[in-house]
């Protein structure tokens, strides 16, 4: 049925339990995962250039940092259930957008992801990154609360 799953995650307890979800779904299947994190872009505005460049660079490679630990720790989880991992990130600004790339990039069938992340207000004034990849995407969605 389902042969690749994408596992998008961004740190958050929620992201991590639909991991786990995704995981198991794996183990049953006998498919593979592939986990995938966002870093959202600097939010600089272009007349602070001069002064922000510095920082951005910093923030960067911590925000970089803190995804690959993101993904180090499925990587972990999938190598402990017996389930072929893969992982990546990418720097992008509309999230969902990242996820339906990624799932034609990496041709996964399936997507496993929670139900909102860590936006907490921002989720509620823009919408769910999760109700536009449903709206968006063009394969399965399992939505984990």
């Amino acid at each position: 049925m389902f042969k690749n799953i994408l596992l998008p995650v961004d740190g958050s307890e929620l992201s991590l339990r639909a991991v786990d979800t995704g995981l198991a779904l794996a183990v049953k299947l006998g498919a593979s995962v592939y986990a995938f994190h966002i870093v959202p872009p600097y939010p600089a505005l272009t007349y602070f250039v001069d002064i922000v460049q510095a920082n951005q660079e910093f923030y960067l490679q911590e925000a970089i940092a803190r995804g690959e630990g993101y993904l180090q720790e499925v990587e972990r989880r999938a190598k402990a259930a017996g389930v072929p991992c893969g992982s990546g990130h990418e720097i992008d600004s509309r999230p969902h957008r990242a996820i339906i790339a990624a799932v034609a990039r990496q041709q996964c069938d399936l997507i496993v992801m929670a139900s909102h992340g860590l936006r907490g207000v921002d989720r509620l004034l823009l919408g769910s990154e999760t109700q536009k990849v449903l709206v968006e995407g063009d394969v399965p969605v399992l939505v984990c609360h």
